[in-house]
């Protein structure tokens, strides 16, 4: 290969991630809304009010959250302290999650090889290996995914898990003192904290690096010291009890059992790492991607054979190494000609799932920007609920049904019923309950404001026929939605 060519081979993964950052620092900038963002939201507004004792992020309950993470206290604090409003922290909050994310990344990979590209193509596996299906979920990592979610704690989670396996290969490699063992610990407890399903990869990254390094007594002594503190901190934590969520599991089955489906066409490109993975395995039985994945394929198949479907979520346990894998062979595979062909595979498959994600660009141009053939593959984000605000005021309750629910409580109100699973919400059941009578077409006049006054509701968001004598139509929204006020 001439030198000139393979100078540009070199050259081209970093100036390509450098290109991928910049688009989603401008996706930062518009912050789409899709899923779960007004339930963050919705925890730093009400840690921003009563950062000590902030009751139910959704409803209007006194009852503990697992929202409440550290990462999400030190928002709602930097909200109070600032005067800034929520979404401008969650701006903040998306700029240092997706620099430790990046860092991490490049810190990690540098424990695997020493090439000048492998950080640079292995940030652009973890974000185009996936599938010609899009796929989004938090806690995943591939660009349409990360664009919608680079604001969420997984991706702060999973940019300090990255930092963990980092400095967990070098003190077992160069050996550290207890004070650092014991920060490791607390950085797992951390990580666990922020978000509990990374932590769960970031544990099994953990341990199969553990497993690979095989450590000495020394060593195993201040590791179970690290494992202690990072227990007892997890024990101590005041917004929630950690441990009570092994417990509470069984009302998240029913949304993760969809991470079960289309697994080909969602994530079939990574299949060319779970062949790097076996090359590495070949030659090294103690290689840590391979137990790394080997780890996160058993949980993950575990959960779908025994109904267990949120160990799903440990799902990028599998992917991250074998996306790793994939980028490392590429640049350290044997003799030249082994590399360029995995060069040549990485490349094409890299290029299919740049093509399925294309659409993300859209998040920064708009629609009207985009060629056809992109914005065929660009999903619109949600609009929002800002125009209640001018009057629906912080605390006021707010009856609307469940899409509605997901998003109102980002701007300080509160909804009947929750507009996600809430494992610490005993009348969640109960709620819901309630909304479905409220909005059902067979429930009496009475039944509805019996509703109406049992739950304290100041304002309805409905369409046009959900009017009522008690309901004095304010403003009207997108999709023909209405904001009603309730008269007493």
């Amino acid at each position: 290969m001439p030198p000139a060519v393979a100078r540009a081979g070199r050259a081209l993964p970093p100036v390509v991630a450098a290109l991928v950052l910049v688009l989603l620092l401008l996706v930062i900038v518009r912050l789409p809304w899709v899923g779960d963002l007004g339930m963050h939201a919705a925890t730093v507004q009400r840690l921003r009010h009563s950062p000590l004792h902030p009751g139910n992020p959704l409803v209007d309950a006194d009852t503990p959250s697992p929202y409440y993470s550290p990462w999400m206290l030190l928002l709602g604090c930097l909200a109070r302290v600032t005067g800034l409003s929520v979404f401008p922290v969650l701006r903040v909050g998306a700029l240092v999650g997706l620099g430790l994310l990046a860092t991490g990344v490049w810190r990690y990979v540098r424990t695997l090889s020493a090439h000048r590209a492998a950080p640079a193509l292995a940030f652009l596996s973890l974000v185009f290996l996936w599938g010609p299906v899009l796929f989004e979920w938090s806690g995943f990592l591939g660009l349409n995914s990360l664009a919608l979610t680079v604001a969420y704690p997984s991706v702060f989670a999973l940019g300090l898990s990255f930092h963990f396996w980092a400095w967990l290969t070098r003190a077992l490699r160069a050996g550290t003192g207890w004070g650092g063992w014991l920060a490791l610990g607390a950085l797992w407890a951390l990580i666990l904290l922020c978000h509990q399903f990374t932590g769960v990869v970031a544990s099994l990254g953990a341990l199969a690096t553990v497993v690979a390094a095989r450590p000495g007594r020394p060593e195993l002594a201040r590791l179970g010291a690290a494992v202690a503190l990072g227990l007892v901190l997890l024990w101590a934590w005041p917004y929630y009890d950690f441990f009570a969520l092994f417990s509470a599991g069984a009302g998240l089955e029913a949304i993760h059992r969809s991470l079960y489906g289309h697994l080909p066409g969602r994530f079939g490109l990574v299949l060319l790492g779970v062949v790097a993975l076996g090359a590495r395995w070949r030659r090294d039985r103690r290689d840590p991607l391979a137990l790394f994945f080997l780890l996160g394929a058993l949980v993950f198949a575990a959960g779908g054979l025994s109904g267990h479907y949120s160990w799903g979520r440990a799902l990028p346990a599998a992917l991250i190494p074998a996306q790793l894998a994939a980028a490392l062979e590429a640049v350290s595979a044997g003799r030249r000609a082994v590399r360029a062909g995995w060069a040549g595979a990485l490349g094409a498959a890299l290029l299919v799932g740049a093509w399925t994600q294309v659409g993300t660009v859209g998040y920064v141009t708009g629609r009207d920007a985009l060629p056809g053939a992109v914005a065929a593959r660009y999903r619109e984000p949600w609009t929002g609920y800002r125009w209640v605000t001018p009057w629906v005021r912080y605390g006021d309750v707010v009856m609307a049904r469940t899409m509605a629910s997901r998003q109102i409580p980002a701007y300080g109100a509160y909804t009947v019923a929750p507009g996600y699973p809430d494992v610490f919400l005993p009348s969640a059941g109960v709620r819901e309950a309630a909304e479905r009578r409220y909005f059902s077409a067979a429930a009496a006049a009475s039944a509805r404001r019996d509703v109406l006054r049992e739950y304290g509701v100041r304002w309805v968001v409905g369409v046009r026929e959900d009017a009522e004598p008690w309901l004095r139509r304010v403003a009207g929204g997108p999709g023909k939605q209405v904001l009603y006020a309730v008269l007493r």
